[in-house]
């Protein structure tokens, strides 16, 4: 396997290894955030997606598809995807209408809070594969 020049550049290495963790975090805040300030699913599925995608350009290609395998990303994909559809198909069967996270408990506050944070969790985790697939397979050489 072929190193490329910045794979074997050890102040990268060592930066990205630190740093990674640090932004992993930043796109939980901002997960679990989103409802109550700026952010949201679709951003913290981007930043989650950019420390992968940071990790496959320092690292190589090969071993980030160690640590996340493709299968693996489509799987994701199709989980956020059916919780999203999920929560929307459970408010019908509640009684509510599309997407009407009233009906999702007792009290309409806190079926407004669970229904949010099930949209978001969803959107989160298909942004963040569809990222990571798409770095995969631009950075691939088939």
């Amino acid at each position: 396997m072929k190193l490329y020049p910045r794979q074997r550049h050890r102040v990268l290495q060592v930066v990205t290894k630190l740093l990674v963790p640090f932004v992993l975090m930043v796109g939980l805040y901002v997960q679990f955030h989103g409802d109550y300030g700026p952010g949201g699913g679709f951003q913290a599925g981007v930043i989650f997606g950019s420390a992968f995608i940071l990790y496959g350009l320092i690292f190589g290609l090969q071993r980030t598809r160690e640590i996340l395998a493709p299968r693996v990303l489509h799987v994701m994909m199709s989980l956020g995807v059916l919780l999203y559809a999920g929560t929307g198909a459970v408010t019908m069967l509640l009684g509510g209408n599309l997407l009407d996270y009233d009906a999702l408990a007792h009290d309409p506050l806190h079926g407004q809070h669970w229904g949010l944070f099930a949209i978001e969790l969803g959107v989160g985790v298909t942004v963040s594969a569809v990222m990571i697939s798409l770095f995969y397979n631009f950075a691939s050489k088939r």
